[in-house]
């Protein structure tokens, strides 16, 4: 059923589209940037809100364990067609929850037009450039997080 669920809005190409857009905005910023899209949820976490479900993925995923604290997760519900913006507190330290609700309202426009794909390459593309500037990759930086979609 999850499965289904996510490949009716996406292929196998759009998530390697969207790996390899992380990638790129990655080159630029200590930051890392993570994507998760879940479709049903297990009957137990139904009644968690989508913030809720997001920081459960995001320390799931030790994105907390980042050297500055400077993981962020686009988590995407299809079944409730809802997505959540999680940055750990060293992007949070720097930049103002207003920068993400902006970068949100990006995505959500392209999706209300039934452009997914193009809302998550938009976002990860607004979130690598808050990143790079606030957080300019280091001399010594390495890749700490996988580019691997979470589904």
């Amino acid at each position: 059923m999850k499965r289904k669920l996510i490949y009716h809005y996406f292929t196998d190409d759009d998530f390697l589209r969207f790996s390899r857009a992380i990638e790129e905005a990655e080159k630029s910023t200590s930051g890392e940037i993570r994507l998760a899209i879940k479709g049903e949820l297990p009957f137990l976490a139904s009644r968690k809100t989508v913030r809720q479900l997001a920081e459960e993925e995001f320390r799931k995923l030790n994105m907390q364990n980042t050297r500055d604290r400077t993981g962020i997760l686009i988590y995407l519900l299809l079944s409730r067609r809802m997505f959540y913006i999680l940055a750990d507190e060293g992007i949070n330290s720097k930049v103002s929850q207003s920068t993400w609700d902006e970068i949100r309202d990006i995505m959500q426009s392209e999706f209300m037009n039934g452009k997914y794909t193009d809302g998550i390459l938009k976002g990860i593309e607004l979130v690598g450039k808050v990143l790079s500037e606030n957080f300019p990759i280091k001399k010594d930086d390495t890749n700490e997080l996988s580019n691997q979609i979470i589904t």
